[in-house]
């Protein structure tokens, strides 16, 4: 136990490559997002691929893989850094980001032959292409072990056959990572992870989806018809696909603790805005004790909120096995930030349920964050056998 909440060296301090980022993304996302574009493609539900693009131009879409793949060569400190400042503005845009990151390409590059690896991240990291990650379905969701979706090996060739649900990117990405199963009677120990390239005859998106947040980010289905892809597209050995999952979602969860964290910064600074603006018998509504103390607890839950997630990331970037950390990480600051977006519609009362003003969409926004890459449940159960484990 002791050894498990042992504190890591953690500077907090940003290094001078976060301090750069940081200043990086917010002069993009003020070039680029101002708050009607951001309103505009929520509301038209528009994926922006051509914004992605100049993502990938700034190096963010390769952040934590290393430059002789093309990549940045940063660490997850930094990643979290680009994801957090990301959201604070437009958190469909973070969340674009941090599925083609840590989900899609970051399972290649742990997983795939060096082959696929030279062929495909650099594309990747530039943003030529964007990367998903397809393992829920239909009817399986936090119960891997139930997917319906078959992998069937025909000569030098794999044939897939099945969909997947609720899959980020899903329309617009160019490579998808796969999870099928292999090998039915060996349950989660039967399940493979394959590469599938977009275009592939029998691979289609199919529905896409219409969301309460997250309108600007893609989320649909796909469709597995008698999809042959090239034997060596399996990542990794045969039937470790779902152990491949777990590891990859250790980092993706830090990236959905960063996700959160930028949401609930954004609606935090929001609410001080309007609190020093908005008057109400005579003075100014941040004069008010009630007000003063929703603020004062909502930056302290941020704080403590940030304080798990770059531990985490800081865990990562040292070689740690994170899986209790990125877990913590992800459970408190996702639902910290539901906490604090509920706070900041109440601040702006009224305006908080109107469109032409900030609140109202990181309310919507933030609900994701407790359910994807596993849902809050999902996070204390994985936490609980941690400690059980220890």
């Amino acid at each position: 136990m002791s050894e498990t909440l042992q504190a890591t060296s953690i500077n907090f301090e940003f290094t001078e490559n976060q301090k750069m980022i940081a200043e990086t993304v917010r002069n993009f996302t003020a070039r680029e997002l101002p708050f009607n574009v951001v309103m505009k493609y929520d509301e038209e539900q528009h994926f922006p691929i051509e914004l992605v693009r100049k993502v990938g131009e700034l190096g963010l879409l390769g952040i934590i893989f290393p430059e002789e793949y093309g990549g940045a060569g940063f660490g997850y400190l930094e990643y979290v850094t680009a994801i957090e400042e990301l959201s604070k503005v437009d958190p469909s845009l973070g969340l674009t980001v941090a599925a083609h990151n840590s989900l899609g390409t970051n399972h290649l590059f742990q997983f795939a032959s060096e082959e696929l690896k030279r062929k495909f991240i650099p594309k990747l990291a530039s943003g030529e292409m964007l990367a998903a990650w397809a393992l829920t379905e239909p009817n399986s969701g936090s119960d891997a072990a139930g997917m319906l979706t078959t992998a069937v090996q025909d000569g030098d060739h794999w044939v897939l056959n099945g969909s997947k649900n609720f899959i980020t990117n899903s329309h617009s990405g160019d490579i998808c990572v796969v999870m099928a199963i292999t090998d039915r009677e060996k349950g989660n120990h039967g399940i493979s992870a394959f590469l599938v390239e977009k275009g592939t005859p029998g691979f289609s998106p199919s529905k896409k989806e219409n969301k309460l947040g997250m309108r600007a980010s893609e989320t649909g289905q796909l469709v597995f018809d008698n999809c042959r892809i090239p034997y060596n597209h399996l990542l990794g050995n045969l039937n470790e696909g779902f152990k491949q999952a777990m590891m990859i979602l250790d980092g993706g969860r830090i990236s959905i603790a960063a996700l959160s964290l930028g949401i609930a910064e954004g609606a935090l600074e929001a609410s001080v805005k309007y609190a020093k603006e908005r008057k109400q018998f005579g003075k100014p509504i941040s004069d008010f004790q009630a007000i003063q103390f929703k603020l004062a607890d909502m930056a302290t839950e941020i704080e403590a909120a940030k304080m798990l997630t770059f531990r985490a990331a800081a865990l990562k970037d040292e070689g740690k096995t994170t899986t209790m950390e990125s877990s913590m990480a992800k459970l408190y600051a996702s639902e910290v930030a539901v906490r604090v977006c509920n706070e900041a519609v109440q601040i702006f009362g009224g305006y908080g349920f109107i469109k032409e003003f900030p609140a109202e969409k990181f309310y919507r926004d933030v609900k994701l964050c407790t359910i994807g890459e596993g849902t809050s449940e999902i996070q204390r159960l994985v936490i609980a056998r941690q400690l059980m484990k220890k």
